[in-house]
């Protein structure tokens, strides 16, 4: 699979990469068997760059990603975790928690260090306390050799401007923000660049708003965005393509974003789409879907504190 540099850094990742929050059961019940070959089938095809978090499952993904890669010679894959989320409503971004959370994530993964930790949804609490106090201690794990690199990562625009006016961030992860719908990040990319940060983008489905398989409980679309989207993805079905393949190409073709997250618990969809990304995209489609999704173009949501989403940023 292509490569791309992530800029700061010395890693080259996959421009599509396997996200294991679906071996957390976020989207579904998943068959544990089924799950950890879907991460062999992402290595396999060259996905080996893998995301996770705590807060999936609350530890599930961590722990039976650490049981799929037992075998998994460390050097044929990257990892990244993330800390200071845990639950819903449970988050602690503390100096202290942070030096524990790492331990705990290398203790349920099974490895020694861990490429990439990223402070994950910084919007839900008091964001000065990232740059005082989370990323200082995050720095001290990096000098241990623990982390490789550190960033952070959540939903709105403006979190990555509030840190990174005030400090260094070696990696930044936005998820449904550079999709057929919503490319709100693409237009931050500029500013990242001048502080030579490393761009990761994920959610190219926007947590299957941008697929035909039905939106999990907790998803915030309104109905007109709901009904726009179903409108989009009848069209490509008529067309016959599946407007996920769309969403994927799409998001996977700009060269500054390195990386594309995404993940299933289903080895088959996997593998589905690496050979997606392989195939040409449909350009006349491509318009057509455009034009269908004008309506909702950068549609967003609030998420975590009202103070820390802007709603001018992008």
């Amino acid at each position: 699979m292509q490569t791309r540099k992530l800029t700061g850094t010395d890693l080259e990742l996959p421009i599509l990469s396997f996200g294991a929050s679906s071996l957390g059961q976020e989207f579904r019940q998943v068959d544990v068997s089924e799950a950890l070959e879907a991460v062999h089938a992402a290595i396999d095809c060259g996905m080996n760059y893998i995301d996770t978090s705590p807060f999936y499952g609350r530890g599930m993904s961590e722990v039976l990603l650490g049981v799929a890669l037992r075998d998994v010679p460390r050097d044929s894959y990257l990892l990244s975790s993330k800390l200071g989320r845990y639950s819903g409503t449970h988050f602690d971004f503390s100096a202290r928690r942070v030096a524990e959370s790492v331990d705990i994530s290398l203790e349920r993964l099974g490895v020694e260090h861990i490429e990439i930790m990223l402070c994950h949804d910084i919007e839900f609490v008091d964001m000065q306390q990232i740059v005082d106090e989370t990323l200082p201690a995050l720095r001290k794990e990096q000098e241990k050799g623990k982390v490789g690199y550190i960033g952070i990562s959540g939903y709105p625009m403006h979190i990555f401007k509030f840190i990174l006016d005030q400090t260094d961030l070696d990696v930044v992860l936005s998820y449904n923000h550079y999709t057929l719908q919503n490319t709100m990040f693409g237009d931050l990319v500029p500013y990242l660049k001048e502080k030579h940060v490393g761009i990761m983008n994920a959610a190219p489905f926007s947590a299957r708003l941008l697929t035909g398989a039905p939106l999990p409980p907790w998803h915030k679309a309104t109905p007109e965005v709901r009904e726009t989207c179903r409108h989009a993805a009848e069209h490509c079905q008529q067309h016959g393509i599946d407007i996920a393949q769309l969403a994927l190409q799409f998001s996977v073709a700009n060269p500054d974003m390195t990386t594309c997250i995404t993940g299933s618990a289903n080895p088959q969809r996997v593998r589905q789409w690496a050979d997606w990304i392989e195939q040409p995209l449909d350009a006349a489609l491509f318009k057509d879907v455009q034009q269908i999704l004008a309506p909702i173009h950068n549609w967003f949501y609030i998420e975590g504190r009202p103070e820390n989403n802007d709603p001018f940023e992008g």
